[in-house]
């Protein structure tokens, strides 16, 4: 669907009466006015009792607002039937899908787009004031007299059919809103949602009842190739703009009514220059994975779930060079590369016979040849897979579940993963991330990055090393592998040809200068960023569209 965003309340209340109706019920009922904003900033988060609205794509709005108890509320504000309008809306459907199989089958959703646009016109007259339904009145297949709707009626009618044929129904408005990271539901009438500025908050979405739940998770189920039923109740997929679902669908299985959970897809990924601007990370941490990542070491981000692992993987991957070839293998498409080479791969799950696994697709990847091999989230099997592919030289970047370097050594040699203790040196960097909570506000933060020295019998394990630590006192990272790091000393500067060892660390500052640079002019697009690493890759300091 062809969206359109208001930039000023004056644009949205033009175009969309039914906002100017939401805001006028407001102010009666609370005595105050919602402050319009084209935009969110992550300021926004100190606000003491927000009460905003902002445009997600006309014709909807969403209001963030704290009630007389204090509590955050966020509103999906679109157009809604009103009792009058119900028995239209019900003609204008039934006379559409008559008409329908006498139209050409549509191939996308643009095509089906212009479909219900034509239906409609055919269908309907427009009229300056509502016209009510007569309950006898019956279209005809021939000369039908056409449905009387003013131009209120035809916008709201427009947008519900398109809503629920092209896009995802009630979920529309939490799938548009770009400040969205997850939405839980549990049950017909329990929606919250993970807001990136205001946390966890309670919507007004509803499914009406449990039968219209079910009824929506198995079209849901059925148009992203999952089918969800009592005999499989649970299931996992992927939404049209590339959004995780988890379906949980069976009553008997999920107490509280069918429930599922979506994990937003970010169209855009976040830049690293925007993750250090937030403090996830420091520009020196950004120039060590640069450096890393230029001469082909293998880094997994690990840390617990929503610690903002796979944001961090999609961030740095601008690092590998250019003209590399890169490999992903995912369950679900998660990882961006902006890369020209990239085989992206993705799992199936079609029985037993036409199944295709992380094992699969990591064994193909050794065929591949590879400059980098990412995976998206390593939880089995394909754990020893990976560690062969790292052993036969190809880097690995991956996703791993551990909130530290020893409880990853301890999954990684257990079952069902096996991986020789003496093979972990073949993983030569760990960042550990986790989602803290700093005075009343939630951060993610990498806490530590280690490298894997390797295994040593006259100590009995693996011999690691801290090179950088999140001080939460300060909220800085420290430094600790200056004139100390066996990665950059032992593997990077012997690769780079320097005479001295210890030059690589002016290196890595360079790089950290760059990098501060792009976050004080506020260079946060991921491709403007790629763009200026690449410009690095070819021309040096030269290749640079600023002065350091």
């Amino acid at each position: 669907m062809k969206v359109v965003k208001s930039d000023t309340l004056e644009d949205a209340l033009k175009r969309n009466p039914h906002l100017r109706k939401y805001i006028e019920e407001f102010k009666k009922r609370e005595g105050v006015v919602p402050t319009f904003v084209p935009a969110l900033s992550r300021d926004m988060k100190s606000l003491p009792r927000p009460n905003l609205i902002y445009p997600v794509g006309d014709p909807i709005f969403i209001h963030i607002y704290t009630d007389k108890d204090g509590n955050r509320r966020y509103i999906a504000i679109e157009p809604r039937l009103t009792p009058d309008e119900e028995p239209k809306f019900q003609a204008l459907m039934d006379k559409m899908l008559e008409l329908a199989p006498q139209e050409k089958i549509p191939k996308d959703d643009e095509e089906l787009s212009q479909l219900i646009d034509a239906l409609m016109d055919k269908i309907v007259e427009i009229v300056s004031e509502k016209v009510p339904l007569e309950r006898k009145r019956r279209f005809l297949s021939l000369g039908f007299e056409k449905l009387k709707l003013t131009e209120e009626e035809v916008y709201k009618f427009r947008y519900l059919i398109k809503r629920d044929v092209i896009g995802v129904g009630p979920l529309e408005p939490l799938i548009r809103d770009p400040y969205i990271e997850d939405i839980h539901v549990i049950g017909p009438h329990n929606t919250h949602i993970v807001h990136k500025i205001f946390d966890m908050l309670p919507t007004n979405i509803d499914f009406k009842d449990e039968l219209y739940m079910a009824e929506y998770l198995k079209n849901l189920g059925e148009r992203i190739g999952r089918p969800v039923s009592e005999r499989t109740p649970i299931v996992d997929g992927s939404l049209p703009d590339g959004s995780r679902i988890n379906i949980i669908f069976s009553t008997d299985v999920s107490l509280k009514g069918p429930s599922f959970t979506i994990r937003k897809f970010t169209a855009v990924p976040l830049s690293i220059t925007q993750l250090i601007a937030w403090g996830t990370l420091s520009a020196e941490i950004a120039a060590y994975l640069w450096l890393c990542l230029e001469y082909g070491m293998s880094i997994w981000v690990s840390g617990e779930t929503a610690s903002g692992k796979t944001t961090t993987l999609n961030a740095m991957i601008p690092f590998i060079k250019p003209q590399s070839k890169v490999f992903t293998a995912e369950d679900t498409p998660e990882v961006q590369v902006p890369h020209p080479v990239w085989q992206q791969l993705c799992t199936r799950e079609r029985g037993t016979e036409g199944k295709v696994d992380l094992f699969d697709l990591l064994k193909a990847a050794l065929r591949s040849r590879p400059n980098y091999i990412i995976v998206g989230e390593i939880r089995g099997k394909e754990g020893a897979v990976a560690f062969q592919a790292m052993q036969t030289g190809h880097p690995v970047l991956a996703t791993f579940h551990a909130g530290s370097v020893k409880k990853l050594i301890q999954r990684l040699t257990g079952d069902p993963i096996n991986v020789p203790i003496t093979f972990i040196d073949n993983l030569n960097v760990v960042l550990i991330q986790q989602a803290v909570y700093r005075k009343g506000q939630f951060l993610r933060r990498c806490l530590v990055v280690e490298e894997i020295e390797g295994y040593y019998e006259e100590v009995g394990g693996v011999v690691t090393r801290t090179v950088f630590e999140w001080d939460s006192v300060t909220d800085k990272h420290i430094f600790r592998g200056l004139y100390n790091s066996y990665i950059l000393e032992n593997k990077i500067a012997q690769t780079a040809g320097f005479e001295d060892p210890r030059q690589i660390y002016e290196e890595m500052f360079l790089r950290a200068r760059i990098l501060q640079r792009m976050v004080e002019l506020k260079i946060f697009n991921y491709y403007e960023v790629t763009k200026i690493i690449w410009a690095f890759y070819r021309k040096g300091l030269q290749g640079l569209p600023f002065r350091l």
